[in-house]
Parts: C-alpha cells; sequence; structure tokens
C-alpha cells in the first residue's frame, strides 16, 4: 500500500493555526500561513472560510484598519 498524506478541511486547519499561534493573528498573516499548505487558496475562499467560522462562534473577526483584520480564536469552556 502507498501512504497517502492526510488532507485536513481548511477550516480545520485555519483554527489550529490560530490555535498553535496564541489564539490571534492578523489576516494576511494567516493567509500566507494557510497559502503554504494549500497553494490553490484564494482570498475570496479564505474569506468565505472566515465568515462561516465567525457565524459558527469558532473564531472572531475584527477591523484593525481598513485592509487589516485581527482573528481571535474564540475559547469555549470545557463543561
Amino acid at each position: 500500500m502507498s501512504s497517502l498524506l492526510e488532507a485536513k478541511p481548511l477550516h480545520t486547519l485555519l483554527v489550529e493555526t490560530l490555535d498553535s499561534n496564541k489564539g490571534s493573528m492578523n489576516d494576511t498573516q494567516l493567509f500566507k500561513l494557510l497559502k503554504k499548505s494549500n497553494r490553490d487558496l484564494s482570498e475570496r475562499i479564505f474569506n468565505k472560510v472566515l465568515l462561516r467560522l465567525e457565524l459558527e462562534g469558532l473564531i472572531h473577526v475584527s477591523t484593525l484598519t481598513k485592509k487589516k483584520r485581527r482573528i481571535d480564536l474564540v475559547l469555549q469552556k470545557k463543561k
């Protein structure tokens, strides 16, 4: 059998990347890191994933300047 790389969904990679970087980053840094592992990533897809995760309550996106955003991982309390 040949060994295949494990493929992870983009939203999972995004959350794992934020988690490994102290829970917050700006959007340009995060996009560059994700682009390294997924060359087909476009800004349109990146923004869709951000919106999806924000609506699900996993991240919070806030505006820093006109073209920069800060993305924070929302920590959920364990019961």
